[in-house]
Formats: C-alpha cells, structure tokens, sequence
C-alpha cells in the first residue's frame, strides 16, 4: 500500500498543475519544480535512506519515512501558499527516500534468491507500475470532482493503515550500540545537488530570453557535485555509497539501464498526457480515464513475467522490457506525426506496460542479486535512486529539448521519442555487456 502512494504521488500532480496554478496565480515554469522537486529530492536521498536502514533498523526507517510522508501528504493538501506547497513536496520526497528502501530491503530479506523473490519484485513492482499510471487517471476524477487538494489528503488515511500494519507485522529492529550511527549527510546533499542542478540547466537552455551564464554555472555546478561527491564518498569512513558496491558489474550496469529505461517510461507518461490535452483537445478527465487500459495491461504483465523470469533469466527480460518501450516510441512518434486519435495511442500504452513490466522487474532482480543483511538496504537505495533520478532526468532532457522551440524547429513529440529511443539504444549496450547472464532459479 505504501508503494503504490508513494508511486502515485509521483504522476498524480501532473493533470492537477493547471488547477494549482490557476489557484496560486502560478506560471507554468514554477510549476515544473512541483513535480521534479519530488521526483529528485526523493530520488537523491534513497541512497542516504538506504543506508539509514542498514544501520539502525529497517523497521525503525520505514516507520519513520511513513510518518513524515504522511504529514508532508496532510501538509501539501492543507499548504495556503505555493512555496508550502513545493516545502510539502520536498518533505513527501524526503519521506519516500527514508521509506521505501527500508520496505524493498525487507522483501529481499524476506525472500530467498530464486522463484519466491522473483515473484515477490515482481508484486512490488507491478503495484509501483500500477500507481504511476493511476496516478493520472486519479488525479483526473479527484481534480474534477474534488478539487486538487484531495489528490493529497486522500492519502492520508491509508498511511496511517501502513504504519499500524508495520508496528504489528514488521519484525522489531536488534538493537543497535550507541555511537554506530554515522550517516554520510555531505554525500546526501552532493547526490541531491547535482541532479538537481542539471535538470535546471535542461530546463532552463529551453527558455526564450534564458540567462546564459545563469545556464553555464548551474552546468558547472551538476559537474563540481558529482566530483565531490566521488571524492566524498571515497573518502569517508561510512560512505553511502562504499566503493566497493561498483565492483560488482552487473550491479552498476543494472542501475545505469535502470535510469535510460525509467528516463523513457517518465517521457512517455507526459508525450500521452500532453497529446490527449493538448493536441486532441481532452479534458483532465477524459486523459486520466483514457489511460486505464495501460494499467490494465500492467496488471496483466505482473502475472506473466515472474514464469519468463524463471525461464528466459533477468537479461533476456531486461532486453525484452528495452525493446517494448523503443516500440513504445515509435508508436507516439507515428501516431503524433499522423494526427491519430487517442485509440491510436492503445499500441503505445500496451507497449509502454510491456516495457515497465519486463525491464524494471529483471532490472531489480539484478541490481539486488547476491545481496546480504548488510547491503540488503543500500543496494536497493541505489536501485531505487536510479529509478527515480532516472525518470526525472530523462524527462528533463527528452522533454526539455524535445519541447523547446528555441533549440529546433521539429515537431515537440517526434524529437522526444528520438531522444527516448536514442537512450534505450544506450541502455541495451551497457546491460547487453554484462558479464554474464542472471536467472531466477527455483
């Protein structure tokens, strides 16, 4: 249940924006940061998270990062200002990145390598998968019936189920000895830092009268984080990412994949979106409604992918998920430079599931393959810090560029999908290199 919130509150913002701004009297511009805020607040702190439940309990963290994500949830629906409001959505950012590597930690834990955590990731992704589409189809009928702020409060209740459930269902935390805990908080910030400045770069370059220098420092400043961050973290007695951790090839080939697919699928959910409203004319409503059958086919995928997990090995699935999303991008490309009508858009969305279905889950079960008690939660913090600094930076770029009128004279939609696909390409060489292929065994 946390899972698919946390996952909704990813997308459900998106067809509710209009509906902010117009309220706050806020432009289009700012109200970007609503969405990426999250997205790479949320994404930069996993790692950070992760390590939080290696080291002080996962049942602690996940209590925790559940806590504040519902308050920074009530928060968000009550905020009588847009800067509360985007403070709200740093904070829920901040709760998933404490929250969700402590809950994925505990699966992997819970269930052996093999037919019964194949499964088990595959469940965890599905519900992610299901609540990301969701996430637009809600937020489409609580705007319309509601008004924006229920996106937000209607969370509220169930976070409170979550966090009762863990107390009595979780097994307790051992204890852990005074002066153990030490926490690589300038890392955190480095990690958070430079995404954060690269995607405003991105964003920026796209503006008609951008400060150029305004552009080239934010530029500089993504690349001086990184640096630091490398020099940090190979440095520090309690790194959140120990150097060894990339020792294990197909581990980082894993996680590098993890983001062109999650840059890809982000895209797609916003090219949909954006065709359906803008081009076609359909209101909030109508766009959210009409992208259900994509969570049907979601659905339908998590039931068959955990037998060809088992059969054809991780890999296989991965270049299978790889190549459903490229096909996804052709699809919109054609359908946006026909003029087709929303049924034009069924091959697209039954793609995109494939896509999510096979790629994510093969890609998580490699990135937390061979994973002990102590790594357990880093490992998957990096997983999921890949996945969500992946979305949000591929978004930045595909959509940024593709929808900057300023930088070309190309249709918005086709250049996008080109980037997309370009990035899949990308991905397929790196996790097609990996040393050697990965099955789920029984």
């Amino acid at each position: 249940m946390l899972q698919f919130f946390i996952a909704v509150d990813v997308t459900v913002v998106n067809i509710a924006l209009p509906s902010i701004g117009a309220e706050y009297g806020v432009g289009g511009h700012s109200l970007t940061w609503v969405v990426i805020g999250y997205t790479i607040t949320g994404g930069g702190l996993l790692m950070l998270g992760g390590r939080l439940g290696d080291l002080v309990g996962r049942r602690r963290t996940l209590l925790a990062g559940t806590t504040l994500f519902g308050a920074a949830s009530l928060l968000a629906g009550l905020a009588p200002s847009f800067q509360v409001l985007v403070v709200a959505r740093l904070l829920q950012g901040a709760g998933e990145a404490v929250a969700l590597p402590a809950a994925m930690a505990t699966i992997v834990l819970l269930f052996p390598e093999g037919r019964r955590r194949s499964r088990a990731l595959s469940v965890w992704a599905a519900v992610a998968s299901c609540g990301l589409v969701l996430g637009f189809a809600l937020s489409g009928i609580i705007t319309a019936y509601l008004g924006w702020r229920w996106i937000f409060l209607i969370s509220v209740p169930f976070i409170v189920v979550v966090v009762v459930a863990a107390l009595l269902l979780v097994p307790a935390d051992r204890s852990v000895p005074r002066g153990q805990v030490r926490l690589d908080l300038p890392g955190s910030f480095l990690l958070t830092a430079g995404p954060l400045l690269f995607v405003y770069a991105v964003v920026e370059v796209g503006e008609p009268g951008a400060n150029p220098w305004l552009i080239l420092g934010a530029l500089a400043g993504a690349v001086a984080a990184a640096a630091g961050f490398v020099r940090v973290e190979s440095r520090s007695q309690n790194p959140l990412v120990p150097m060894a951790f990339f020792a294990d090839r197909s581990r980082v080939r894993a996680n590098l994949t993890t983001m062109v697919l999650s840059g890809a699928l982000s895209t797609s959910f916003l090219l949909f979106t954006f065709y359906l409203q803008d081009r076609l004319g359909i209101g909030p409503l109508g766009a959210g409604l009409t992208m259900l059958p994509l969570a049907v086919a979601l659905i339908a995928a998590s039931m068959l992918v955990p037998h060809l997990l088992e059969l054809w090995g991780a890999r296989v699935c991965v270049m299978i998920g790889l190549a459903c999303a490229a096909g996804a991008m052709v699809a919109v490309a054609v359908v946006t430079v026909l003029g087709g009508g929303a049924a034009w858009l069924l091959p697209a969305m039954l793609l995109i599931a494939a896509g999510m279905g096979f790629g994510l889950v093969g890609l998580q079960y490699i990135a937390v393959s061979g994973t002990t008690d102590e790594d357990a939660g880093i490992a998957s913090g990096v997983q999921r810090a890949a996945d969500q600094l992946g979305g949000a930076t591929g978004v930045a770029v595909y959509v940024g560029i593709g929808f900057a009128p300023t930088l070309h004279a190309g249709d918005p939609f086709l250049v996008a999908a080109v980037l997309a696909i370009a990035g899949l390409v990308v991905g397929a060489v790196v996790i097609g290199r990996s040393p050697a292929p990965v099955k789920a065994d029984a």
